[in-house]
Parts: C-alpha cells; sequence; structure tokens
C-alpha cells in the first residue's frame, strides 16, 4: 500500500485535484469572455494614459509659456528697462496679467499633481 522513496512515504494515487469533465463549450466561452474582459481593461488602461500625456503635455506648453515670458522679462531688464509686472510686484501691488499667470500656473500644478495617481 505505501511505498517509502528517498526517506519519505508516499500514499498511492495522484495528488491534487482530479480533473473534472468540464464540458468544452463552458471552457471556451469563459476563455472567450476572460479574452473580452482582458481586452476592456487594456482599452481603458491606454484612454488612461493617452489623457494623462495630454494633460502632460498641457502642462509642459504652459510652463514653456510661463519661461518665455520670464526670459522676456530679463532680455528688458538687461536693456534697462524694468517691464510693468515687475514694477507691480516691486511696488506691491497686484497687477492682473501677472498674478492670472502665476494662478493658472498654481491651479495646472494642483490639478497634474491630483491627477497623476494611477
Amino acid at each position: 500500500p505505501f511505498q517509502v522513496v528517498g526517506g519519505k512515504v508516499k500514499k498511492p494515487g495522484k495528488r491534487g485535484r482530479k480533473p473534472a469533465k468540464i464540458d468544452l463549450k463552458a471552457k471556451l466561452e469563459r476563455s472567450r469572455q476572460s479574452a473580452r474582459e482582458c481586452r476592456a481593461r487594456k482599452k481603458l488602461r491606454y484612454q488612461y494614459l493617452e489623457e494623462l500625456v495630454s494633460s502632460r503635455e498641457r502642462a509642459i506648453c504652459a510652463l514653456r509659456e510661463e519661461l518665455e515670458m520670464y526670459k522676456q522679462w530679463c532680455m528688458a531688464m538687461d536693456q534697462g528697462k524694468i517691464p510693468s509686472e515687475i514694477k507691480a510686484l516691486l511696488t506691491g501691488e497686484e497687477l492682473g496679467k501677472a498674478q492670472q499667470n502665476s494662478n493658472k500656473l498654481a491651479k495646472a500644478g494642483k490639478t497634474e499633481a491630483n491627477s497623476s495617481n494611477p
């Protein structure tokens, strides 16, 4: 009844689950359903990634515009001119354009940080 192989006692018969007589059509249908679900998950994942790339590109554009504005300010100051936005900042006034730009960028950064969680 029992065999001793390598110091271990073996019981006759196979271990694990016994193969049940599964209906082939049901098995194929489960396989098809699994494939459909896999494709749907893949599609959602790609949509999410596309949206993420798009939002990152928008943030990059906003930052490039801000950088260009700062470059213009620096060029003007190199020529001895003080841009009105900087004068407003120095005098403590809130000039519309400079304030709006910083607000837009702050909001873009906040939404970017919130949307980056998968």
